[in-house]
């Protein structure tokens, strides 16, 4: 069984979705014309996607962090320094991790809605 896709509520979808587009470099896929709110489908790799919707009234959870909500992706070694480059410019706050690990990770906060994502290098 593999993960199909991730559901993101948001008040600002097109925000949310240039964001992830312009830093982790998700391209957008077909979404269904007959959804009844504003929607942009994301290509996450590996047949798997990530979904902004809208919706109204949304507050991200104050529990997004390390030992809270967070979304853990993987990218190349060698990309995560200009990773974090485009992360920093793009206005997202970048965290070190609160527990060790043998793997080189870190954690950001995007700045539109203030989820919280893990990048784990991948050797």
């Amino acid at each position: 069984m593999s993960l199909a896709h991730l559901t993101l509520p948001t008040l600002a979808v097109e925000r949310t979705a240039r964001f992830l587009e312009q830093t982790l470099g998700y391209a957008r896929d077909s979404a269904p014309a007959n959804s009844p709110v504003e929607t942009v489908w994301l290509a996450a790799g590996g047949g798997q996607q990530m979904h902004i919707v809208h919706v109204e009234g949304f507050e991200v959870s104050p529990f997004e962090g390390e030992f809270g909500r967070h979304i853990a992706i993987f990218r190349p070694a060698g990309e995560i320094a200009a990773l974090k480059e485009r992360l920093l410019a793009a206005g997202a706050h970048v965290m070190q991790p609160l527990r060790p690990s043998q793997h080189d990770r870190f954690f950001f906060r995007e700045p539109v809605n203030g989820y919280v994502f893990e990048v784990i290098a991948r050797t």
